[in-house]
């Protein structure tokens, strides 16, 4: 039987290559940052490479390793070459956090066919085609990974005022998260989801602009900080969580109900 430290809560994340998408702002951002004070090498991916190199000059001002990669995930042809780009630099990508992702704020009727194409190619579309490629090369060099995808509290809470196509596309991410964490398990890569509540960002504040204060309804009337899921992010990536997967973590301060 294999012995464990106790605790069995390492979140060493040495040796390990991570690729982030949406990372030039927001959680992505955050979540690049993390990775890589806990020693991962990072490539940070998304349209703005001024804000990349930005966080790259952070990251390795800190001491830690990054790669500024301009992607713009709904082409699919970029999609495959952020993950060989990073492989070439850093060595296979071992985790990967589908961070990337849009709102539509529209009533469901209102909808364009561009804008219902453009929601679903950056929320559904993107994650599925950079799991399967990392995934791929995962199995190729026979290495364990982890897929972290972000879905959201919009998943299981819909309110009614608009962004239907986008709760409908969150909870694709967690049907996508547990389905092809079956068909990967046998190849040691996890796949597993974090569904955020409201938490500060850009993406946030634009809402907020056209909403008003969205906080007053909550059970408790706040927004979350980034850092509250650095935790989560850790346990998802690193050898604590070894044996879970399939599973999407709601870290939402039950703004969703229950």
């Amino acid at each position: 039987m294999t012995t464990f430290p106790l605790p069995n809560a390492s979140q060493d994340l040495t040796g390990q290559v991570a690729l982030v998408t949406g990372a030039s702002a927001g959680l992505g951002r955050r979540f690049a940052k993390v990775l890589a004070a806990q020693g991962a090498k990072v490539a940070i991916a998304a349209r703005r490479l001024d804000k990349l190199e930005e966080l790259a000059a952070e990251i390795r001002a800190a001491g830690g390793q990054a790669l500024p990669v301009e992607l713009d995930v709904t082409d699919a042809d970029q999609l495959i070459r952020a993950v060989a780009q990073t492989e070439a630099a850093y060595g296979t990508v071992t985790i990967l956090v589908n961070n990337a992702g849009i709102p539509d704020a529209q009533r469901a009727h209102k909808m364009s066919v561009e804008l219902i194409d453009r929601v679903l190619d950056i929320n559904v579309r993107a994650p599925w085609i950079l799991s399967c490629e990392v995934a791929r090369r995962l199995i190729a060099a026979e290495k364990p990974g982890r897929i972290v995808n972000l879905a959201s509290r919009a998943a299981y809470a819909y309110d009614g005022r608009g962004a239907a196509l986008y709760a409908t596309s969150k909870m694709a991410v967690v049907r996508m998260t547990e389905t092809l964490a079956v068909e990967w398990a046998r190849f040691n890569i996890n796949v597993n989801a974090i569904a955020p509540g409201a938490f500060s960002s850009e993406m946030m504040d634009g809402m907020i602009a056209r909403m008003g204060d969205i906080t007053k309804n909550f059970p408790r009337p706040r927004l979350g900080d980034p850092a509250q899921l650095d935790s989560t992010l850790l346990f998802l990536v690193s050898p604590a969580s070894e044996f879970v997967t399939g599973t999407t973590v709601r870290v939402d301060d039950a703004q969703g109900g229950r």
